[in-house]
């Protein structure tokens, strides 16, 4: 009830809010601030919200099924503690350039991760070097004109009432998803149905040309934090889990996590929160004070890159700490659609170099 009186207060500000996002969106619609086109394919994953909606799983789609080609990811680097261009290499860490980049550049060893605020800064460092950018939530960042745009929409939040900043999570106006190639609606239900599915198309209003695809979460296994060893989420039936989590939305996992157990500790920390050593003190003693013979720490695949930060082993190496990747998935036809899309635009825009 408390939520719902202060949004009614910050409903003002979220107006004046949404006038300056709409002039902004005029003003490049009209040429007036200039966008920097570059001679390269550039991929934009993003959203009109804060957090929550895959764009990381996304990217990381994009990255395997552009194998063939030399990529660079460019992000902002959410939550560093530095500022301007960083390459990642062996030596950084989510401080450095974010847990997002880190995370890239720990699975993926042939593609470049780099940070930069400015995205145009960003891409002029890089295209001499590589065949195609891929943007990590840079849709809002209308200075560097993307020629492939992909915005994600949450499937469970289509349809419901959301608010501009600052009395909702909307950081865009929804006008704005007419100028996307590509409308993806994530953590789809399996399966899905048809008429579930013709609902988030006649939610979202697409323009002729603009396909609504539709994408889903497929979970691997739980990976230890420390150790080389992984294990299934079956064989974690009827344990008592402790989840720890730094993330926008965690609901999908627990979700997935209650299909094992339903004895469930949760410790929920804002997106990209900077752990400390107290938070997870309290955190292991309540896992070392449970009475349960079987139980076991996950947490999220984000949040371990913050999690292995220098001065959180000591607390943790002995214990079962395990992280549960996430990968995105495409519905049959619409996979095909979508891979389509991506690979003729990647070629044809190719340059010779």
């Amino acid at each position: 009830m408390l939520i719902k009186y202060l949004r009614l207060l910050l409903f003002p500000f979220s107006f004046i809010y949404g006038m300056a996002i709409v002039l902004r969106k005029k003003l490049y619609d009209w040429g007036i601030i200039p966008s920097v086109k570059f001679d390269l394919p550039i991929i934009c994953v993003g959203n009109l919200a804060v957090g929550g909606s895959g764009k990381t799983p996304t990217t990381e789609y994009l990255v395997r099924l552009l194998a063939d080609y030399k990529i660079a990811i460019l992000s902002r680097g959410y939550g560093r503690k530095t500022k301007g261009f960083i390459l990642a290499d062996e030596n950084s860490t989510a401080e450095s350039i974010g847990d997002e980049p880190l995370q890239y550049h720990q699975k993926f060893k042939n593609v470049t991760v780099a940070v930069c605020e400015d995205r145009v800064k960003g891409v002029n460092q890089l295209k001499d070097d590589h065949d195609l950018v891929i943007l990590d939530d840079a849709f809002q960042h209308r200075h560097i004109q993307a020629g492939f745009n992909i915005l994600l929409f949450e499937f469970r939040k289509l349809g419901t009432l959301q608010f501009l900043l600052p009395a909702g999570n909307l950081r865009d106006v929804f006008s704005s998803r007419k100028r996307a190639d590509v409308l993806l609606v994530t953590k789809s239900p399996v399966p899905l149905l048809h008429v579930a599915q013709q609902a988030s198309i006649n939610e979202l209003q697409p323009n002729n040309n603009q396909p609504v695809l539709h994408s889903y979460l497929k979970y691997g296994n739980l990976e230890h934090l420390y150790k080389d060893e992984n294990r299934s989420l079956e064989s974690i039936r009827d344990f008592e889990i402790f989840l720890l989590t730094g993330i926008a939305n965690p609901q999908p996992l627990i979700e997935e996590l209650q299909k094992q157990s339903k004895n469930i500790h949760h410790e929920e920390f804002p997106d990209h929160y900077t752990f400390k050593i107290d938070d997870l003190k309290k955190f292991k003693s309540a896992f070392d004070h449970a009475n349960g013979k079987e139980k076991i720490i996950i947490t999220t695949e984000k949040d371990s890159q913050r999690l292995r930060a220098i001065g959180f082993e000591d607390l943790l190496v002995n214990l079962p700490v395990y992280y549960l990747p996430i990968e995105v998935e495409l519905f049959e036809e619409d996979k095909i659609t979508f891979d389509e899309l991506i690979l003729n635009y990647v070629k044809s825009n190719r340059r010779n170099r």
